[in-house]
């Protein structure tokens, strides 16, 4: 137990990689968490609890408005809220000449107007209402270190993350200090995004032509969300912060 004892959280792409281990490191920091996610979490609420913290699932599908509002009425029953950490996320990677509109649509759908979604709600909810922390409310958006330059072949999820950065700055201004808003921007991470069924095997051997020479994992980005979630980080807003192993060094 530390900083977010007795604090409520909300988690989305809670169900495996940097979201799983974003639940997983708030609850041994002391908060209760609701964890999020398009198929049902029970493995990381499973986890949670049977290490001793306090969980529930929920599905949501965060392109959805309707089902964004019925995780955060579902977050009210909870108390009040201090902060939200939004990982849901997709990836593929096609040349742009053999994308479908469809797939276009689906990649912004997810990664950028769930961000919009889920940050719209996180900051109704935790804007103006009483601090459980003693600290500002907290908002982290999961981005990209692809948020700050294009590459071949990866155009909507680039594009995608771009918007989230652009919507974090844009919140950041408007919320302080009332609400403390930022984004990771984690470089290649050992999770099932780098699937084979998302990136060439081609393309996870180029990731790892970073400074560090290896994937990063799910854990070291949930440090450092904790990290913005917590009193330490009381003067941090609408930064997009690399824990990328120096694959970008904007």
């Amino acid at each position: 137990m530390s900083d977010l004892a007795g604090t409520n959280v909300i988690i989305t792409g809670a169900g495996r990689g940097i979201g799983a281990a974003c639940a997983k490191a708030f609850a041994q920091a002391g908060a209760q968490v609701l964890c999020a996610d398009l198929n049902d979490p029970v493995e990381t609420v499973a986890g949670i609890t049977d290490a001793g913290g306090i969980a529930q699932g929920m599905v949501c599908d965060v392109s959805d408005e309707s089902s964004v509002l019925a995780l955060f009425r579902k977050a009210e029953t909870l108390g009040p809220l201090h902060a939200t950490v939004n990982c849901a996320g997709i990836i593929h990677e096609r040349p742009l000449l053999e994308t479908p509109v469809e797939e276009f649509d689906r990649v912004i759908a997810v990664n950028l107007r769930g961000s919009f979604l889920i940050g719209r709600e996180a900051i109704r909810a935790m804007h103006g209402q009483p601090s459980q922390s003693g600290q500002p409310a907290r908002l982290i958006m999961i981005a990209s270190d692809l948020s700050y330059y294009g590459r071949e072949t990866f155009s909507p999820y680039v594009a995608s993350k771009h918007g989230v950065l652009g919507l974090v700055r844009s919140w950041a201004k408007e919320f302080a200090p009332d609400i403390l808003i930022n984004a990771l921007c984690p470089g290649p991470i050992d999770t099932a995004m780098l699937a084979a069924a998302n990136m060439t095997p081609e393309w996870r051997e180029k990731e790892l032509a970073i400074p560090m020479g290896r994937f990063g994992q799910p854990e070291e980005i949930a440090q450092m969300a904790l990290f913005l979630a917590g009193p330490n980080a009381a003067y941090i807003t609408g930064q997009g912060i690399g824990v990328n192993g120096g694959s970008i060094m904007p």
